[in-house]
């Protein structure tokens, strides 16, 4: 899983329950730049695995969570990967733009840490033990026909 998320506190706890529940390993970034360097293999993450699935704060620095999911959803190879939204945005604004650009699903996060520390062990529980994920594949290179040729 590919965790894209800027609030520390939320990614430290994500991560806990994560290792806590599910044991492998997760990764996380916390700009929307970075998570697509990770998801197209540039810069520092040249050599990383394209992840069953996305958990994605909209609030990011540099590059939003909108851009992230329509960036990932336009992608032929990457628009297969699930992407769940986080928003602390309770209005339906944001969730309705979320799943206009293809989101599989928006979870609100609630201010009260109990429970979210309790929406986390169900999406965990949800999204790693109940649903079949698409495996992660390596992305596919250009061939150069000119080579062939010679």
């Amino acid at each position: 899983m590919l965790l894209v998320e800027d609030d520390p506190a939320d990614t430290r706890l994500i991560i806990e329950l994560w290792n806590e529940l599910e044991g492998t390993n997760i990764n996380s970034v916390n700009k929307g730049i970075d998570a697509m360097d990770y998801l197209y293999n540039r810069n520092k993450y040249k050599n990383c695995k394209k992840p069953s699935l996305i958990l994605l704060d909209l609030g990011l620095p540099m590059k939003n969570g909108f851009e992230v999911l329509k960036e990932i959803k336009t992608d032929d190879e990457l628009k297969c990967i699930p992407v769940i939204v986080l928003t602390g945005a309770t209005d339906n604004k944001d969730i309705n733009k979320s799943y206009e650009i293809y989101a599989n699903a928006c979870i609100v996060k609630p201010i009260d840490f109990d429970e979210f520390k309790n929406y986390m062990r169900i999406f965990i529980n949800f999204w790693f033990k109940i649903v079949t994920l698409p495996k992660a594949t390596p992305r596919r290179t250009k061939f150069d026909f000119k080579r062939l040729r010679k």
